[in-house]
């Protein structure tokens, strides 16, 4: 018997040489993650869940409405960029309003870094919550006029020198970086972690991991140099020469005053309220000097409709004739006028006796048109809805005179 059992085993032994047989030896590969059914699943569910529901909006059929952004005359400007998923526009816009200023008082043509600013801005946010005790709003947006504070303390770089997006991301997404920076504050509040350097160590590991550590020097035509001597050097931007413009009823008109808004989360009282005669007399001198203009509002209404490429006030909304001062603060103060975008006029076109303005939009609505990355504005949208403008001062002559 156990001259059997050895034969047998040997057998299994030889077997493979005896055969030919190669042992096996599987390796590993990548295979892009899906499953396709359970894709369908989500998606159909989805579907059912939306059922019918539709967005009301106006008939746009009759309305004369610009079909190209080659019917404008326009300002130098880079070509629109996508904020992706994230609350960027207020520093999207007010980054290419400077570049179109370099262009316009010194010639020159440069493309800054968007996601520098947002890098230290997150980071500003978070050391006022510190200091606040935990009453100071941390949210993805901002306004125009804290950019400059932003450059002046930290610089500015190229958008070669700092992307923010790793390396084969098609768009930014933000979503996840900020809901981890919220929830993050919000154990700080509820424990009381008031030590400043330790949150803010904190906040900019986790901008560190998501969006890359900014440069501390760069180079630029060969010589090395840090953000702020290249802000001071070689962009050389008088941020004096610059003023916020804002018309509201409900805060006292020729003087500065706080916007209040979400958005202006450091109460920023450097906002000069004017009547709505003067803010839309600006706007249109401004333009036909040559002069862009960046500028925040509303733009969830249904006169703006992104495959249309048009922002327009419905008659059923108000007649033309009766949009003022009072339609303007009815609106901002029952909260269907909200400070939700920012965007960069960088062109005007006269129709009809009405101004057409080209709006340069980082959002993703300006890009389901034929004019990718822009959108057209009518006067009277402008005149209901658009709250606020940063411009050169430059601008104001002959309309209004600033207090010294």
């Amino acid at each position: 018997m156990f001259r059997i059992l050895l034969i047998f085993v040997c057998i299994l032994l030889l077997a493979p040489a005896a055969t030919g047989q190669v042992e096996r030896r599987d390796k590993g590969i990548f295979v892009d993650s899906k499953n396709e059914f359970w894709e369908k699943i989500e998606r159909e569910n989805k579907d059912f869940e939306k059922g019918t529901a539709k967005t009301f909006i106006m008939d746009f059929e009759g309305i004369n409405i610009p079909k190209s952004k080659d019917e404008f005359k326009t300002f130098w400007h880079n070509d629109p960029v996508t904020q992706g998923n994230s609350g960027m526009c207020w520093c999207f816009s007010t980054t290419s309003y400077f570049e179109s200023e370099l262009y316009r008082t010194s010639g020159k043509k440069v493309k800054l870094s968007e996601l520098y600013t947002v890098y230290w801005e997150y980071v500003e946010k978070a050391r006022r919550f510190v200091q606040k005790l935990g009453h100071s709003l941390f949210a993805q947006g901002s306004e125009a006029n804290h950019l400059p504070i932003i450059w002046k303390k930290y610089g500015i770089v190229p958008a070669e020198d700092y992307t923010g997006l790793k390396e084969g991301q098609p768009f930014h997404d933000h979503e996840t970086m900020f809901n981890e920076m919220d929830s993050y504050l919000k154990h700080v509040k509820a424990n009381k972690i008031w030590n400043e350097q330790e949150v803010l160590n904190t906040i900019k590991s986790i901008l560190n991991y998501y969006i890359g550590e900014p440069p501390t020097v760069i180079t630029v035509s060969g010589k090395k140099m840090t953000p702020i001597e290249y802000l001071n050097n070689e962009l050389k931007i008088n941020f004096d020469d610059y003023v916020d413009i804002l018309s509201l009823m409900e805060k006292p008109y020729n003087e500065y005053v706080v916007y209040p808004v979400p958005d202006n989360w450091w109460f920023s009282d450097t906002y000069y309220n004017v009547p709505l005669d003067n803010f839309m007399a600006i706007i249109k001198n401004a333009v036909r000097k040559g002069f862009s203009i960046v500028i925040g509002g509303d733009v969830s209404e249904p006169g703006y409709y992104s495959y249309t490429e048009a922002a327009v006030v419905p008659t059923f909304d108000i007649p033309s004739e009766y949009i003022d001062e009072s339609a303007r603060q009815f609106r901002f103060g029952n909260g269907t006028t909200t400070d939700d975008h920012g965007i960069h006029i960088v062109g005007y076109k006269e129709q009809d006796g009405k101004d057409w303005y080209l709006i340069k939009d980082s959002g993703s609505g300006a890009r389901n048109g034929a004019n990718k990355g822009y959108y057209f504005y009518y006067e009277d949208y402008v005149k209901l809805k658009i709250m606020d403008f940063m411009i050169h001062k430059d601008a104001l002559k002959g309309i209004l005179e600033l207090p010294e």
